[in-house]
């Protein structure tokens, strides 16, 4: 036992004192240069590679009871470069801090001088707000005062344009809705004020005819409301005509954007009058009365005034007949049917020079025609302008003026000179009415031929060449079949 010991106890001392010489030599390196710094890089990655190593292995926990293993100590030919042995997995001190050398170890060999302009990251230095002066604090405070301030009056300008266009709207709204039914009552009470005068009873038009209104019986209305600012007054139940229809064109004063217009270009509230003379009750009349600037235009624009007549008629040249006023002009086919239609008691009531100039201001226009373009040939047409509702009465010799003419315009015959020069124009115009109607045709069915041929050579264009080849087979065995001769067999006895 004794020698055992002592072998033991000999073994143990030569291992102590046994000195591996790769450390010498990496102690040595350390200094003369620095080719060590390679070999200190690869001993930390094969030691960073050995605690990976070691991590993976399984722990087991040894029984504190059970007696420690019996070691024994050999000498080692191959020895560890590594000086420092590796914990063990099983230390809790070197177990915790296993991963953090492979975390750094790139940041730890980082060379600032091999990666040159690479900008810097520096943190914003932190102020103390104890070291900024009050006086940058106010200017501060103040500055963002006065952009919230902006920014609040922006948005309230904001908003109250947006609550300016809205109430210009709701205004314009309740401004439009009020004049629509003040301007819907205001040519209402116009159009009652007229019939009120003049179609009611012991009035004109009561005493001249025999039925009034829209309907036959006495309850009947007697306007008709085709609209807001249209009405109509039907007549019948008189000689030498079929009927009178008076129509109301009034201004738009229900139409908001219509009245600021009349305000700017006036207009005038207007009746017409259409009389529906029978066929036998009136001869070859084309007249017409308005004032100059309104029978000029007349004169060019109306289709019979246009073929029959040659213009403006002047005043006769002696002295003892009178003639209407210069404001006024005429228009008529002869200057027989001027004079026998312009009468002395026209003259004094309406279109003479003191009478024009009190009782003229509401005439417009007069025009007679048995020539009329329309379902009626013959009529009488007169357009005055209408009084305000109080002044009514201003109008009535106008008025008047309807009845009047009827009666003589249906009573009136021409002499044989001046009919058979109206005669001998209305065959001319019936002439020239012909062939402008069979210019027309003729330029119609031109028009639907070469439209029907551009349809064929718009087919014949799409159509193959298969498809042209037998149409024109087609239609040379057409024309070969129209040549050949056509004979007429007999049967012979």
């Amino acid at each position: 036992m004794t020698h055992v010991r002592l072998l033991i106890l000999s073994l143990l001392l030569l291992s102590l004192s046994f000195t591996p010489p790769r450390a010498a030599a990496t102690t040595d390196s350390h200094f003369e240069g620095f080719d060590a710094e390679d070999d200190v890089v690869e001993e930390d990655d094969e030691q960073t590679l050995d605690l990976h190593k070691l991590t993976d292995l399984p722990l087991t926990q040894s029984n504190p009871s059970s007696s420690p293993p019996i070691t024994t100590t050999t000498p080692d030919t191959n020895p560890d470069p590594n000086p420092n042995p590796a914990p063990s997995p099983s230390d809790p001190q070197s177990k915790a801090p296993s991963s953090s050398p492979s975390q750094t170890t790139s940041f730890d060999y980082w060379d600032e001088d091999e990666f040159e302009g690479v900008p810097i990251q520096h943190p914003p230095p932190e102020t103390d707000p104890t070291s900024i002066p009050e006086d940058a604090l106010a200017d501060q405070t103040t500055s963002e005062s006065k952009t919230t301030g902006e920014s609040k009056n922006v948005a309230v300008s904001k908003k109250s344009s947006s609550y300016k266009i809205e109430i210009v709207c709701v205004t314009f709204l309740i401004m439009f809705v009020i004049n629509y039914f003040t301007g819907k009552r205001e040519n209402e009470n116009l159009a009652l004020a007229w019939a009120a005068k003049f179609a009611t009873k012991d009035s004109i038009f009561e005493k001249n005819f025999s039925l009034l209104g829209v309907g036959e019986g006495d309850d009947s209305p007697l306007l008709l409301k085709e609209g807001q600012n249209v009405f109509k007054f039907y007549a019948s139940g008189r000689r030498y005509c079929s009927g009178l229809l008076a129509t109301m064109e009034l201004k738009s004063r229900h139409d908001l954007i219509s009245r600021f217009y009349n305000m700017i270009v006036p207009c005038k509230d207007e009746i017409s009058f259409e009389v529906y003379m029978n066929d036998e009750a009136m001869d070859h009349v084309v007249f017409a009365v308005a004032k100059k600037k309104v029978a000029k235009a007349m004169q060019k624009e109306v289709r019979d005034l246009n073929r029959f007549t040659g213009g403006l008629m002047a005043a006769p040249s002696g002295g003892g007949k009178k003639w209407v006023a210069d404001e006024l002009g005429v228009v008529s086919e002869s200057k027989e049917v001027a004079g026998d239609l312009i009468t002395d008691a026209v003259l004094e009531q309406v279109f003479g020079e003191k009478a024009f100039e009190k009782h003229g201001k509401d005439f417009i226009s007069m025009h007679f025609s048995d020539q009329h373009p329309g379902t009626h040939r013959k009529m009488l047409l007169f357009k005055f302008a209408l009084p305000d509702a109080n002044n009514m009465a201003d109008m009535t010799r106008l008025v008047a003026l309807v009845p009047y003419y009827i009666d003589l315009i249906g009573r009136y015959k021409l002499s044989p000179q001046a009919r058979s020069k109206t005669e001998a124009a209305r065959q001319k115009a019936a002439q020239e009415a012909y062939k402008e109607l069979q210019n027309a045709r003729q330029e119609a069915l031109q028009r639907k031929k070469a439209d029907r041929k551009k349809m064929i050579e718009e087919a014949d264009a799409k159509l193959s060449a298969e498809a042209i080849r037998k149409k024109e087979a087609k239609e040379r065995a057409r024309q070969m079949k129209k040549a050949v001769p056509k004979m007429k067999m007999t049967r012979g006895h």
